[in-house]
Parts: C-alpha cells; structure tokens; sequence
C-alpha cells in the first residue's frame, strides 16, 4: 500500500456510521466562521513566521481553506494581494470583511481544491492551514498546492486528527471506538512520495476555543457528535477542560525553485 492510500483509507475510517447521521438533528459538518478568523495579537507561529521570511519584501499570497483569513491575514502588510479559496460562502465573505478592515487587497474563489485550482492565479507564497486532514486525495491536493507557488508553500496541521481529542465523547455517547490516525507523519510520507521534500518544526497552540464562549464549543461538539441540543448539558460535564489544552502542532513548507 502506498503512502497515499494508507492516508486515504485512515480518513476512511472516521465516517461516521450511517444510523448516526440519519439520526442527527442536524449536519455535523461545518465551522462557525469566528473560528478562523485572524488573531492580530497572538504569538508568531512557526507557519507564520516561515511565510514571512518567504515574503521578503512582500508579495502574494494564496490561502487553501481560507476560512475567515487566520493563515493570511497576519501576513499583512507583507502581503500586497491575498486570494483566499474556500467551499464556504460564508467563509469567504468573513475573509472578504476581515480584509476590507485591514486594507489587504484581496480576491476570493468559492470551490473545493484543486478542482477550482485553475481558476487560482500563481502566488509568491501558498498558505493552507488546518486542511490536510479534510483531504483523502492528499497527494494531489499538495501538487496543486506546489504548482501556484513561486517561493515556498507553508502548512499547519494537528500533530494527530484533530478529532481524535473526542474519541472518548464518541465512545459515551454512541459506544463507537474510533481511529487514532493519520498523523503528521503519515502527511510527510504522502508528500515525500509525491517527490516534495517538506521540512518540519513542531510547536504547540492554543485551540482555537481558547478565545471562544463555552457555550459555542459545547454546541459544536455537540453537533459534531451527532446529538440534539437537549444533550448539550451532558456534553459540557463530560468534555470538561480537554478541548482547552495546548495542542501539539507542526508547520511543513518547502520550497519552489521554478
């Protein structure tokens, strides 16, 4: 089994089974928007400072899985144009807002990567932070990633599935044992067999709810496991402070000699 295939099949493995979803209230998929939006305040990241240092003096940047612009917008004002593509309207329109505030130039692409890749225009520094685990076709995704860039692609991703923290959520609450993969180490293998030669630095980081209401967080899993809002109170006593801790992370990045 190739690399690429092993990783597809371990995001295969988190399906959630079909008797769950057809009994959920609500889709559990999607994020709220404030989730990703940009931190102007917070500390450098090692996925931060690699993009700068890539800037130089400036120039532009492409964000895969834009969100509300966290991975871009603190490149500002090194980042003279920022192209932001995501699959969510609402998304987008943050980024869009969040930008306009700013005053960063800037173009949005509604679609999935690579399919809408075409549509994107080459940029100076390719940013995607917090999707790789999102993608089964891993090692195309990160080619198209390789091709718009003219210096270097930077990636942040979760040391494991970012899910893997909920693991004993599912099990309360559903008995379903879930997967303990992929990993970072299994994303570096896929690119290393794509034939990209990405460097590593690991760090830790604050969760993104570390900034939010409890309430928000405890709705979100909430829906991610697949119940109705009368639960949520037994969700909040179990989940506790787990969600809250400093994650291990990891930026990849290599560089583009083209």
């Amino acid at each position: 089994m190739t690399a690429a295939e092993r990783w597809a099949e371990q995001l295969a493995a988190w399906a959630v089974p079909e008797e769950i979803l057809a009994a959920a209230p609500e889709s559990p998929w999607g994020f709220p928007p404030g989730l990703f939006a940009a931190v102007d305040d917070g500390p450098p990241t090692p996925s931060w400072r690699r993009a700068l240092e890539a800037l130089g003096s400036g120039g532009t940047v492409l964000d895969v899985g834009v969100g509300a612009g966290a991975a871009s917008l603190p490149l500002a004002p090194l980042a003279t144009e920022i192209v932001g593509v995501d699959e969510s309207p609402k998304m987008l329109d943050a980024f869009a807002a969040a930008a306009e505030e700013r005053g960063v130039r800037h173009q949005e692409i509604l679609g999935r990567w690579p399919d809408v890749a075409d549509s994107a225009p080459e940029a100076d520094v390719v940013v995607c932070h917090h999707v790789f685990y999102n993608v089964p076709d891993l090692d195309q995704f990160a080619l198209a990633l390789d091709a718009h860039a003219g210096r270097q692609v930077v990636v942040e991703l979760t040391a494991v599935h970012p899910q893997v923290s909920l693991a004993h959520l599912w099990l309360r609450f559903h008995g379903l044992e879930r997967p303990t993969g992929p990993a970072v180490e299994d994303a570096v293998a896929v690119l290393a067999e794509a034939g990209i030669d990405a460097q590593v630095e690991r760090f830790e980081r604050a969760p993104s709810w570390a900034t939010r209401h409890p309430s928000e967080r405890v709705a979100f899993v909430r829906r991610r496991l697949c119940l109705p809002p009368e639960r949520e109170p037994e969700v909040d006593e179990v989940l506790g402070n787990a969600e809250l801790a400093p994650r291990a992370a990891a930026t990849l990045w290599w560089d583009v000699g083209r």
